[in-house]
């Protein structure tokens, strides 16, 4: 296999047929039986050999959080791949954007083990995956084989700072922002720069680049279109999409129903003003809160903020949108653990939801305090109100 130092060649020897039955041998190994696992398989197989099986099975697992459990069975990971890769449905809604726009090829730079690649391939993009690490793109070649996408997927091992881009209709670039310390938060610092990425975006038609979530706006450049996408309520990423004459805006999309909230800069609300907490109270979806697109939301509900510091938008009304979960507020009190123990215990109440913003208490320290006893159930949110520590008691809205 050429040792266990030798990181091709293992992976190497996992695509032989013995590599291949041995994967499929340990496919559900469960952690507490893997050393009885690989004790039984070294007797028949090469020790190095097993031990990667047996790590490709425990990535494997860990990837069916993101690309579903059919996918994840057939391809190959990498410990980096599986925990930067896009997950499947962002992939997928994202390809459809490229393709809805009259994209035909992509220049993927940056590809990792080819999650964007993929569903791109799959809307009938023709997809040039870059990466400069050699296991990195013998991964992303056997996952383009793997599923049956290899006539659309180019994977070419390079420094995406040397590739030409100039015969693709669109570029996206993924930088890396993690390191040898953990995520990587100045955007200069990404590998390569965004620097880099916006001016390689600037020289195609169309591109799309993949930021954090938490970039600050003023980096976002002047004529871009930022979006931030979440999906299932967990806020995912955000994207710079440039080309097409489109004015530069602010796009929240909310996964995985697709509904999606945009204003442009030049006609994007001021920040609604703070009023008192009237019966609803709507928390809006973290994509929406990171484009700062809550005043939109606030407009939509016929609402205000409870605070100028928080995003929480409350009315008299409860008006049905997508883009904010509502609550019925029962009560308002100061912050006082033990008024609230009260109250929860009156009203009987034995299933607690804690939600907080603004607030400095942790969930499940306030609800050990408050030990709530009994068959109902209310939510509790943490804030303030007009600067003062304020609990505010409630239930979804119907």
């Amino acid at each position: 296999m050429g040792g266990v130092n030798d990181p091709l060649a293992s992976f190497a020897a996992l695509r032989t047929d013995e590599g291949r039955a041995l994967l499929e041998a340990v496919r559900d190994v469960e952690p507490s039986q893997e050393l009885a696992a690989a004790t039984r398989l070294r007797r028949d197989h090469p020790a190095e050999l097993v031990s990667a099986a047996l790590a490709q099975a425990r990535l494997r697992q860990r990837a069916v959080a993101k690309f579903g459990a059919a996918d994840a069975a057939r391809m190959f990971f990498t410990p980096n791949g599986v925990e930067q890769s896009t997950r499947t449905s962002v992939a997928t809604y994202r390809a459809r954007r490229f393709k809805a726009l009259g994209v035909r090829s992509v220049a993927d730079l940056c590809c990792g083990i080819g999650g964007d690649a993929i569903a791109l391939a799959r809307a009938g993009v023709a997809v040039l995956a870059v990466d400069r690490d050699p296991l990195t793109c013998a991964v992303a070649r056997a996952n383009a084989e793997a599923l049956g996408l290899a006539d659309l997927i180019d994977v070419r091992e390079a420094d995406v700072t040397d590739i030409d881009t100039s015969s693709h209709d669109a570029v996206f670039v993924d930088p890396a922002r993690r390191g040898g310390r953990g995520r990587i938060f100045d955007p200069e610092a990404y590998s390569p720069p965004l620097s880099w990425a916006v001016e390689a975006a600037r020289k195609a038609p169309r591109a799309a680049l993949k930021i954090a979530p938490g970039i600050p706006h003023d980096a976002v450049p002047a004529e871009a279109e930022a979006e931030w996408i979440s999906d299932g309520g967990d806020v995912k990423e955000a994207v710079l999409w440039f080309g097409g004459g489109a004015p530069a805006s602010h796009r929240a999309t909310l996964l995985p129903a697709g509904d999606t909230l945009v204003s442009p800069l030049a006609t994007m609300l001021p920040d609604p003003g703070v009023r008192a907490v009237g019966r609803y109270l709507y928390e809006p979806d973290g994509a929406v809160i990171r484009a700062h697109l809550v005043a939109e939301v606030a407009a939509r509900v016929g609402g205000g903020l409870i605070d100028e510091t928080i995003a929480y938008v409350t009315s008299d009304a409860a008006v049905a949108t997508p883009y904010a979960t509502a609550y019925e507020i029962t009560d308002q009190l100061p912050f006082n653990v033990k008024k609230l123990k009260a109250l929860l215990r009156e009203r009987g109440v034995g299933v607690l939801t804690v939600k907080k913003r603004g607030s400095a208490v942790e969930p499940e320290e306030l609800r050990r305090k408050v030990k709530p006893q009994g068959p109902g159930s209310a939510t509790v949110f943490l804030t303030r109100v007009g600067g003062a520590p304020t609990m505010l008691v409630g239930r979804p809205a119907a």
